[in-house]
């Protein structure tokens, strides 16, 4: 069992669902990322999802793109996550995720990309553009180092390609709320409740839901039906909002907390 599988049998005994947190790893810098880390294990999130900064994010709306561009100009890289995360181990017991494309994983190499993520300190590994029928090897070597491979389902998702991404998934099922990219929306599918219960019927493992999540009401409302949310645009654009300022951890820490409800 790892950090994730802890968490979600935690959660499930105190009857209360996962909040999870992307951030963009050295966005606005390494040393702000690692404190911000730090205060998101102090209140009470239940798993971080630091984001890799690609130069083609595919299923990233302009938030997370402009975040992902700013962090690659200062050179940011996989060995500069990896000590970020090991770095933060040291206090922070958080699990903590990476979402990341393939090619600087496959660029990096998969097996020495395992062993190091594993060795840093991360729990789970979230590849977008990595479909199960095409990530055999790498679902091999991760299980054999206990890195969780998060895969995800979509509405377009059938019922067929749902019980192969149950199969394959480790820690929890990233389900995405709508067909797009990632970015805060007013509101989310009328169907969605509908689309949750179908891939509940289908898997035991936990089932988060991404893209679009913004708002307290939508967090409460994904609770009633899912086992977590997964909110990253609005806590970037929240960073972006409070760049310059010399609290910003505070200020990104309080919307957190305003959008768990704590």
């Amino acid at each position: 069992m790892n950090r994730i599988e802890g968490k979600f049998n935690q959660l499930r005994k105190q009857h209360k669902k996962a909040f999870i947190a992307f951030i963009t790893a050295g966005y606005p810098s390494l040393t702000v990322t690692a404190r911000l880390v730090k205060e998101f294990d102090r209140i009470g999130v239940d798993i971080v999802e630091l984001g890799v900064p690609f130069s083609d994010p595919m299923a990233d709306g302009p938030i997370i793109q402009e975040a992902s561009k700013a962090a690659l100009d200062k050179k940011i890289n996989l060995e500069d996550i990896f000590r970020l995360v090991r770095s933060v181990r040291k206090t922070a017991v958080v699990p903590i995720c990476l979402m990341t494309y393939y090619n600087p994983v496959f660029c990096y190499g998969e097996a020495r990309f395992v062993k190091d993520a594993v060795a840093a300190g991360v729990d789970g590994v979230i590849i977008p553009d990595l479909p199960p029928e095409e990530a055999v090897g790498f679902i091999q070597q991760a299980a054999l180092k206990n890195l969780d491979t998060i895969f995800l389902a979509a509405p377009t998702s059938t019922a067929q390609r749902l019980k192969l991404i149950s199969k394959v998934s480790r820690g929890f099922i990233y389900y995405v709320s709508l067909t797009g990219v990632t970015g805060p929306r007013a509101s989310l599918p009328m169907d969605l409740g509908r689309q949750i219960k179908i891939i509940k019927k289908i898997t035991s493992k936990p089932v988060c839901v991404g893209f679009g999540v913004s708002r307290r009401q939508q967090v409460e409302k994904l609770n009633k039906i899912s086992d977590g949310v997964i909110v990253g645009s609005a806590i970037v654009r929240k960073i972006k909002e409070n760049i310059s300022r010399p609290d910003l951890v505070k200020k990104v820490s309080g919307f957190i907390s305003c959008l768990k409800g704590a």
